[in-house]
């Protein structure tokens, strides 16, 4: 029975007691920055007092009457949360026992449960070599379940071309037409183009691009002579890792690809938070709540530090680990290699 997979109950009630419970403890008020809702009913009018934000000040009333006057809103509390998994063959990479598609599977079971337990809806969609599975929004801990029985025996795809996140990104804007908090959970090894309509689906909704990443992805150990092979395309190429010419270019491109990835998230104006195979998620969700606590104190006139500045790390090391094998005219995909 040991060797037998965990059902989708065994998997929810494990994150439960060692995620769930233990962020419940650790967020405390900071739920309602990290989920806040999107609809503002106005209650009242009252005098300006000292800290109130100045953009609710009702600038009519203000010359009406010769004294600030503020608007006081009720807010929808209801969040309406989709995920939108990328779920294609270079998710299924990982240098140890997790893989990111596992990584990802977890991240969304937690961010589902935490959701539904306060009474909101969450969805999903499923992307492959195409969209093929849509998850209607509903509440409850049932409905987490059923999201994660048809996400865990997805088997790997075959390989195939090259991921395409622009049609994904379409797509799953024209099927979410209601203001939503979304959560784009990728790796982002796509062909390119995928910016602008990242930046499109943020006009919309309240969009958070969750990068996956391996370590190998970034830094090529000294592996001596392996064969690296497309998780896609299952393009083969022989190398001499030993070489340390070679393994400067591959650190060289994926520090190339880091700094593309976080111009394009900054472009398109998404908060980005970055997860590795190897790392705590609870640490890595407590990091996400820090940071989006911060963006609202920003928006409310506060400060920003510099370290919270560019995508949300899980981890605070030095630099994201994102694919450095690739090559020159055509996307990356994840290295798997072998002796």
């Amino acid at each position: 029975m040991s060797g037998l997979a965990p059902t989708p109950e065994q998997v929810l009630r494990r994150l439960e007691w060692t995620v769930v419970r233990r962020l419940d403890g650790a967020l405390h008020g900071d739920y309602r920055t990290l989920f806040r809702g999107f609809g503002l009913d106005l209650a009242d009018l009252r005098e300006y007092q000292y800290h109130d934000d100045v953009r609710h000040i009702d600038w009519n009333v203000t010359a009406r009457l010769q004294a600030p006057y503020v608007r006081e809103y009720n807010e929808e509390r209801e969040v309406n949360a989709w995920f939108l998994l990328d779920l294609s063959p270079s998710v299924d990479f990982g240098s140890q026992e997790v893989r990111k598609r596992a990584v990802s599977a977890e991240f969304v079971t937690v961010l589902a449960r935490l959701l539904t337990r306060h009474g909101n809806r969450v969805g999903a969609l499923f992307y492959g070599d195409r969209i093929d599975t849509i998850i209607p929004a509903r509440s409850g801990r049932r409905h987490v379940l059923h999201l994660l029985h048809r996400l865990q025996p997805r088997p790997p795809l075959p390989r195939a071309a090259t991921t395409d996140l622009t049609a994904f990104l379409k797509t799953g804007f024209q099927l979410m037409p209601r203001r939503s908090l979304v959560f784009v959970v990728s790796d982002f090894i796509s062909t390119p183009g995928w910016g602008a309509p990242l930046a499109h689906l943020a006009q919309r909704h309240e969009v958070i691009a969750v990068r996956l990443y391996d370590p190998l992805e970034m830094t090529m150990p000294d592996l001596g002579l392996v064969v690296i092979e497309d998780s896609e395309t299952g393009e083969q190429l022989f190398v001499d890792t030993h070489d340390r010419g070679f393994r400067r270019r591959f650190a060289a491109a994926a520090e190339q690809r880091e700094a593309e990835l976080r111009a394009t998230f900054s472009q398109a104006g998404v908060d980005a938070l970055e997860l590795a195979t190897d790392d705590d998620l609870f640490d890595a969700i407590l990091r996400f709540a820090d940071l989006r606590k911060r963006r609202s104190q920003l928006a409310a006139g506060g400060g920003l530090p510099p370290h919270l500045g560019g995508p949300m790390r899980a981890k605070g090391g030095p630099g994201s680990a994102h694919p450095g094998a690739e090559r020159a005219g055509r996307p990356s995909t994840a290295a798997r290699s072998r002796r």
